[in-house]
């Protein structure tokens, strides 16, 4: 006898069944998938989040009190708490916390929105914008790009007084409260408001967007107008639109090509025996290591006497980096830190900290505890590194820096500035003279909201001998923006030094 054969026989009840099953879950899949960027959270919910948010920074920032009194950040957290007896939208609690947060003046805490809140924006068609992007120093402001090309008024380089009748001052005094950095600096504050589309949004997020903006403005002779300019509008910029090509995707060796480049590069000119080393960011992935020894090694090939490193746009990233860089340019021992430590191996709320379990290992097995009850990165406080021998440069180099340069850079920066072959150009740097809270920075993932912030593990001082003055690393000459540089799109920083180079070499020739 043959096998039994399995048979299916079609019923169109049962198939309707499935087919009305399937449509509500996928109905129900989609629903849940749905993000509503209106949806506001209960003051139970935002409670909840704040006192997490308060109880994680107390617990283990170890920069809390270090520029504002422990009575100050209780009345700001205080303020904080008061603000959220009503439902909030995501954006509204985020502004509370950043508000909260800038008062701790350190410049690597600091909040942003949900995961979600921020993919949704990245996918919105109809979002406008304010128009404007300024560049901004003390009390001026200065047109950088205008997104309606075809305004002939407000051009690059026109001087803005006020926006909507509050004058600059009024408007950035506001705007500051908002805006992480170390101590009391305000160089970085005024860099973050200049660096492209940062000031719209933020100006947006804080005083609304208007159909229209009635801006007062100095032209070009000194003379004083007012304006309207409109809220741009990407969809109706049939300009924008006939000028976008077809865009070929590169490959993933080519697309890694490109973000190398973007990080860091080398720029030879072997008639005037000057180099011009930008380096972006000391982040990992950009295989600096090995950029720098084959820079160095080019340096040396060609007899290069003038070198120029920019690293006015670096952020920072790992130590081991910009250390090795220090090597290349240092002509004595130097030390990382005099002080690298932290208050606290553990939260309360671990489970909201991102790579709790790991961070909290490296610190039980890389600090031990001293009698001042704080938790040392004992290595980092005793090595002193040594300069490379091999491709070392030992011509004259100019490091240029700006409210942009944090963190990893300022230590960079700090290990050569008092060299005598070495001299530092530019504005002060954002990131702090003295120190940084720093090392390790988790993402802290508040539970209801999402809203997340970033939380700094370690206190790095980099010389106990310095003043603690909440400032930057200054630069030995000075090279700030000019209403006139900016309108003529000239680099003046870079300009400076190539006038300091050419004042050296005519010494040279005529000693």
């Amino acid at each position: 006898m043959g096998k039994k054969q399995n048979s299916f026989r079609y019923n169109p009840t049962i198939a309707c069944c499935l087919l009305l099953i399937a449509c509500s879950l996928a109905g129900c899949g989609v629903a849940r998938s749905t993000f509503d960027p209106n949806k506001k959270f209960s003051p139970q919910q935002l409670d909840k989040d704040y006192t997490i948010f308060q109880d994680i920074l107390e617990q283990n920032h170890p920069g809390l009190y270090w520029y504002t009194s422990k009575d100050s950040m209780d009345y700001y957290f205080n303020w904080g708490r008061q603000k959220i007896k009503d439902s909030l939208t995501g954006p509204q609690f985020k502004s509370i916390l950043s508000y909260v947060l800038a008062k701790v003046d350190c410049g690597h805490t600091s909040a942003r929105l949900s995961k979600k809140y921020s993919k949704y924006l990245d996918t919105l068609k109809s979002e406008k914008f304010f128009p404007l992007s300024l560049k901004l120093w003390d009390d001026t402001a200065v047109v950088a790009v205008n997104l309606h090309r075809r305004d002939t008024i407000l051009k690059r380089g026109t001087v803005v007084q006020s926006i909507n009748n509050r004058s600059i001052k009024q408007i950035t005094d506001t705007l500051f409260r908002y805006i992480s950095s170390d101590g009391y600096n305000t160089t970085h504050k005024s860099q973050v408001l200049s660096n492209r589309g940062s000031f719209g949004s933020l100006y947006s997020s804080l005083f609304g967007l208007s159909p229209r903006y009635n801006i007062d403005y100095v032209d070009s002779s000194g003379k004083k107008h007012s304006v309207i300019t409109s809220i741009y509008d990407p969809a109706r910029d049939s300009l924008n639109r006939s000028a976008i090509r077809q865009f070929i995707r590169p490959s993933r060796k080519q697309q890694r090509k490109l973000r190398m480049q973007s990080g860091r590069s080398l720029k030879i000119d072997t008639a005037s025996h000057s180099a011009f080393l930008e380096v972006n960011s000391f982040g990992r992935g950009f295989g600096l290591r090995k950029f720098f020894k084959k820079s160095f090694q080019t340096l040396n090939e060609h007899k290069i006497q003038y070198l120029i490193i920019d690293v006015r746009t670096n952020g920072g990233g790992s130590v081991t980096n910009s250390t090795i860089l220090s090597k290349y340019i240092s002509d004595h021992k130097f030390k990382i830190s005099d002080s690298l430590y932290a208050i606290n191996r553990r939260s309360s709320h671990g489970r909201y900290i991102d790579k709790y379990f790991f961070n909290k290992l490296f610190m039980w097995f890389f600090t031990k505890k001293k009698k001042d009850g704080r938790y040392h990165f004992g290595y980092f406080e005793r090595h002193y590194f040594s300069p490379k021998t091999k491709n070392h440069f030992d011509g004259k180099s100019y490091i240029l820096i700006g409210g942009n340069s944090f963190s990893a850079t300022t230590l960079f920066v700090h290990s050569v500035i008092k060299q005598n072959n070495v001299t530092v150009v530019g504005e002060e740097t954002g990131g702090g003279s003295y120190g940084n809270t720093a090392w390790l920075i988790p993402d802290v993932k508040l539970p209801e909201t999402k809203v997340e912030f970033r939380l700094p593990l370690f206190r790095l001082v980099m010389d106990k001998d310095q003043p603690k003055t909440g400032r930057g690393i200054q630069p030995q000459v000075e090279s700030k923006p000019t209403v006139d540089a900016i309108r003529k799109n000239r680099d003046y920083k870079l300009d400076k030094v190539l006038e300091l180079i050419n004042a050296d070499k005519k010494a040279s020739e005529k000693n």
